[in-house]
């Protein structure tokens, strides 16, 4: 028999075995699935990365122990082995990712009290990111290992290793500042995914954080999209670091006439009316007496950011809606004493003096202030008509 008709009986033979055997897996992984997540998971992520190792295995041995030799049969065997790594590499990485998305589901965060879920979902995805990067890196160099010459070169390269690592690294500065500044954020606990922050003047939620780049959801739907090393060189309000409750102010400015009391008890109903409190603090206090205008200040408490904004809203609505229904002299008003406003316009305005010194007029007071006058101000119609030049004075 041929040595290519072998190859390829060989091929069809070890490529119907590998998809028995991954279909045989893949079926006793959908029946654990039905009890388990994790299963399920696995069979539906890692199946096609599966049953592209197992063909690509089962082609490279079958054409190495049933056929001796047949036309480009170590280019064909090299290919082999590239693709081998490649889908074992896939492989690896869909197994690393079930297990983070298993870890993910486990520790969710749509919850209350969830500042320990959320530290733990940022350093998770920031080492997904990290495991995903060191596969593709880590394969590209056992790829690069199979060919003969680059092998040779790895002795040069490793003694070039130190002047090609500080060549990359003063090329990549900035890129590897804010990679390192993603890992220290990840780690150092400052900043979480879905804490809420004020940066750059924008009220909003910490949605993504990369090695690279932060994005922030902002109120209004919109995206911040900051370096990560911004973060660690600038300062930030972080409203969710030590928990997600929060607290928030109301001010409104009223007369000096106001009664406080009645204002203060209709914080309280208001704020014990409304689900968005968390029953933690409830506190109207003065804040300033001066200007003419008295401040009050409602210091409020709520579960999270979204529900304090909400409830300090409602706040100054109900003190607004209050002062205007039943305390109308509350309202702020200004005061002016005229009792001493006796003399008129006349005895207040006084003559402006007039300059006794010529020196302090430019177009009037004397011949050469009466000429630029003249210049500037144009002859007068009715009395000094406008002289005609002589043609010799014209240029």
């Amino acid at each position: 028999m041929p040595s290519t008709v072998k190859a390829l009986l060989a091929v069809t033979v070890a490529v119907g075995l590998a998809i028995l055997v991954v279909g045989i897996l893949h079926r006793l992984l959908g029946r654990l699935g039905r009890k388990s997540d994790l299963a399920a998971d696995l069979a539906r992520t890692a199946h096609k990365p599966f049953l592209a190792t197992m063909i690509l295995f089962g082609i490279q041995q079958a054409l190495r122990v049933v056929t001796n030799d047949f036309p480009g049969r170590d280019a064909v065997l090299h290919v082999l082995v590239i693709c081998f790594i490649a889908a074992f590499a896939w492989l690896v990485a869909a197994f690393v990712l079930v297990l983070e998305d298993a870890a993910l589901a486990h520790w969710r965060t749509d919850v209350e009290n969830n500042l320990r879920r959320r530290r733990f979902k940022t350093q998770l995805v920031m080492i997904r990111r990290l495991t995903v990067a060191a596969i593709v890196v880590l394969t590209l160099g056992v790829v690069l290992m199979t060919f003969p010459g680059i092998r040779a070169l790895g002795a040069s390269v490793l003694a070039s290793a130190g002047i090609v690592s500080v060549i990359a690294a003063l090329a990549a500065q900035s890129t590897l500042g804010n990679v390192f500044a993603g890992l220290q954020l990840a780690f150092s606990d400052a900043v979480r995914v879905d804490d809420v922050v004020v940066v750059e003047g924008e009220w909003g939620r910490i949605e993504e954080l990369t090695l690279t780049y932060v994005a922030v959801q902002i109120w209004d739907d919109r995206r911040l999209l900051l370096p990560t090393s911004y973060f660690t060189s600038k300062p930030f309000q972080n409203w969710t670091r030590s928990s997600s409750a929060v607290l928030g102010t109301a001010e409104v400015d009223v007369d000096w006439s106001t009664e406080i009391e009645p204002l203060r008890a209709e914080l309280r109903a208001t704020c014990e009316g409304s689900e968005l409190w968390d029953g933690r603090v409830c506190v109207l206090q003065v804040t300033e007496a001066v200007g003419g205008m008295v401040r009050l200040r409602a210091l409020v408490s709520a579960s999270d950011a979204p529900s304090l904004w909400d409830l300090r809203c409602l706040v100054r609505e109900r003190l607004v809606t209050f002062i205007w229904e039943h305390q109308r002299t509350a309202l702020p008003r200004y005061r002016a004493d005229m009792a001493n406003v006796t003399r008129s316009v006349a005895d207040t305005v006084r003559p402006i003096p007039r300059p006794e010194s010529d020196d302090a007029r430019m177009f009037s007071g004397g011949n050469d202030a009466d000429e630029r006058a003249a210049t500037f101000g144009g002859p007068d119609e009715l009395h000094d008509p406008v002289p005609v030049p002589a043609r010799d004075s014209r240029f």
